[in-house]
């Protein structure tokens, strides 16, 4: 039996390794740190240093669905938003725009890049296996909504 880690792959969760880069950012005087996410390892190994866990829920097939039918799919890290210098903690990796953006309201930091293709088959699998998630809306009563001009 081997000690290495192993990552494995299932139908709703995929563990994927983040690739980060640091860079010092000058303005006059100040210097800053800022993160840039420059890709992912679909396949990672202990020596990865950042490895996160992509889950799929139900949901939120509504999101991926937009998501895949973009130019460019995207995935999201989710960051604690830390003073520069310090390394962020990494809370979320989502394919999820929703989800993203309520973690940018909520002040963390929100990265994304290029969603690999077989990222995006694997979702595709997810979906056509749970079926798509139409959003159901109210009928509105008859008359609502407009004055009446009599």
């Amino acid at each position: 039996m081997s000690d290495k880690k192993q990552f494995e792959k299932n139908e709703d969760s995929w563990a994927i390794g983040v690739e980060l880069v640091e860079h010092e950012i000058s303005t006059g005087i100040w210097v800053t740190t800022q993160w840039q996410l420059t890709g992912f390892n679909v396949n990672p190994t202990e020596d990865t240093q950042h490895v996160c866990l992509l889950q799929l829920h139900k949901d939120e097939r509504t999101d991926y669905r937009f998501n895949l039918s973009s130019q460019q799919p995207k995935l999201f890290l989710v960051m604690d938003n830390v003073d520069s210098g310090d390394t962020p903690t990494i809370q979320l990796l989502t394919a999820s725009q929703t989800v993203a953006a309520q973690y940018m309201d909520g002040d963390n930091l929100v990265l994304s890049n290029d969603m690999p293709l077989v990222v995006q088959a694997w979702m595709e699998a997810f979906i056509g296996r749970h079926g798509e998630l139409l959003e159901v809306r109210r009928k509105k009563r008859k008359g609502a909504g407009r004055a009446n001009g009599n």
